[in-house]
């Protein structure tokens, strides 16, 4: 018990640092928006702590199938840390906030062609941006889409080569997945790759629809301010880590119906032996 509530306190602080992160290190921050930041950061914290501290699973899927979440985890908080050093260093330059935004202009002119995700998050930006808002805006694009891409990439490697979630524990399927009903919708098999399918496609066409969205809100005053740190910090991570994560989740979901497929034709193969 003490074991688990030391993990989950620890999970609770690290996910309150990952919200605050913005706020503390960019320069400038009204208080009235940091206050925000801090109810925000003290209410994931305490929803993180209720989870893991429980011993059985309400919201967090494959809280007991590592590296999973914490490869997401890590995925977040390097954007948020390199996306807030980037913009820190448009007002106090040092020499990583110079190497970074270096790094980022390249990355970002790199991907920046005609229709791709990084074009169009740059096509979002208000019509009065300045040359210097829309290079900044491009140079986190293309840093927050070259992260969530790599992640994934590691990500699919882990499963076909480290044999995951299996290679050190059995997968236990209801902890792992509180709120997939397996008893209810038909077969699970067609379930699980209907969701998995349904989850890479969103995955990938949301890079390109969320821009887009923006645009058709912008008509409403209704979009994020991308002129402002915070708001353009947070508005390309969910653009770019949101698709990623539904990618990686729909992954997970095939590899996870590959090994109940697989467990059904031993137990079939297994039946068709025994002796009638």
């Amino acid at each position: 018990m003490i074991s688990r509530m030391v993990a989950a306190a620890a999970r609770a602080f690290l996910v309150a640092i990952l919200i605050a992160l913005p706020a503390m290190m960019l320069p400038d921050v009204p208080s009235d928006s940091t206050q925000i930041v801090a109810l925000l950061a003290l209410l994931a914290a305490l929803l993180t702590f209720v989870e893991y501290i429980a011993e059985y699973p309400s919201l967090v899927e494959f809280r007991n199938a590592p590296p999973f979440n914490r490869m997401r985890y890590v995925a977040l908080l390097a954007t948020v840390l390199i996306l807030t050093l980037i913009a820190r260093g448009t007002t106090q330059p040092t020499a990583l906030t110079e190497a970074l935004s270096g790094l980022g202009y390249a990355i970002g002119l790199a991907m920046d062609f005609p229709f791709s995700p990084v074009r169009l998050m740059v096509l979002v930006a208000p019509r009065d941006a300045s040359p210097e808002a829309l290079a900044l805006i491009r140079t986190m694009a293309g840093l927050a889409y070259l992260i969530s891409l790599t992640t994934m990439l590691i990500f699919v490697v882990v499963v076909r080569l480290l044999d995951w979630p299996i290679q050190k524990r059995a997968f236990n399927f209801w902890v792992n997945l509180p709120l997939f009903d397996p008893t209810t919708g038909g077969d699970i098999l067609y379930r699980l790759k209907r969701d998995s399918h349904f989850n890479v496609a969103l995955g990938f066409l949301l890079p390109f629809l969320a821009p887009a969205g923006l645009k058709m809100a912008s008509s409403w005053g209704a979009t994020p301010n991308l002129i402002e740190f915070q708001p353009l910090i947070w508005t390309m991570i969910a653009w770019s880590f949101l698709p990623a994560s539904l990618i990686m989740r729909g992954v997970a979901l095939m590899r996870i119906a590959a090994l109940i497929e697989e467990k059904r034709r031993r137990a079939y193969a297994q039946a068709d032996l025994q002796p009638a």
